[in-house]
């Protein structure tokens, strides 16, 4: 049997933020994006996407951040890793969102829980 060591803290706040800083990349989100996604403040943002800010764990804007990582892993499993596409979707009108564009609904915890699940849903289906 192997052996793991659960992770420290540290890590996992290394880990994460760094996947959030990822995502952010791939899909052109800017700090006002991101403060209102994983509910930090403005500079808060900018520090965590110029890496000088690591996300604390079991914090409200870790868990938040979490599910963005989540949504950006469902989508680019639909979309074959493409990060056009995916930003395509994110970025186009939706029913499933009310016709409101899916960047815009996941400002929103309900919304952001919803991309959430719809991708989990559309991805059972691939």
């Amino acid at each position: 049997m192997l052996n793991v060591a659960p992770q420290s803290t540290q890590d996992r706040s290394r880990v994460l933020t760094s996947a959030v800083q990822e995502v952010a990349k791939r899909f052109e989100l800017g700090t006002t994006d991101l403060k209102d996604i994983i509910g930090v403040s403005q500079s808060t943002a900018s520090r965590l996407l110029n890496g000088q800010y690591q996300l604390p764990d079991g914090s409200k804007a870790w868990e938040l951040s979490a599910m963005l990582v989540r949504v950006y892993r469902s989508l680019s499993s639909m979309v074959g890793g493409d990060d056009v596409l995916a930003r395509t979707w994110l970025h186009s009108p939706n029913h499933a969102f009310d016709g409101k564009h899916p960047a815009q609904a996941i400002k929103r915890i309900e919304g952001l829980a919803r991309a959430c699940e719809y991708l989990d849903a559309h991805r059972a289906r691939i």
